[in-house]
């Protein structure tokens, strides 16, 4: 069984910067691709960004490319998701994904429990 949780998440005024980080438990994921989605109230959950096992591969929504950075550390367990110049259209709850790969919700058996982040005009 795998435990996916999120943390990081927040009020941050627009323009701000915000980490978001998603340690995994229960079973080592190093050899798993893993991923953020995010859900805003009232919207179908969409794919936000994916890293392959290793790092070495990433994948992000095309309207939020240069904006945010996907990475992990194997060693701890964990994927981040850092967020520059952020905008009131971020707001939404991130989850963390894991166990899959590519962009659809369904890829992905594990999933966490989600993380509020808030961005202020």
């Amino acid at each position: 069984q795998v435990q996916l949780v999120e943390s990081g998440g927040g009020l941050v005024q627009a323009g701000g910067s915000l980490r978001l980080s998603c340690a995994a438990s229960g079973r080592s994921l190093s050899s798993s691709a893993m991923a953020w989605f995010r859900q805003a109230p009232g919207k179908e959950r969409e794919f936000v960004a994916a890293v392959n096992w290793s790092g070495t591969n990433t994948r992000y929504a095309d309207s939020l490319k240069g904006r945010f950075s996907i990475s992990r550390d194997n060693a701890k367990n964990t994927v981040y998701l850092q967020m520059h110049n952020v905008k009131p259209e971020d707001t939404a709850v991130y989850y963390c994904a894991a166990g899959g790969w590519g962009s659809l919700t369904d890829n992905y058996p594990y999933w966490g429990q989600g993380t509020q982040v808030t961005v202020s005009s």
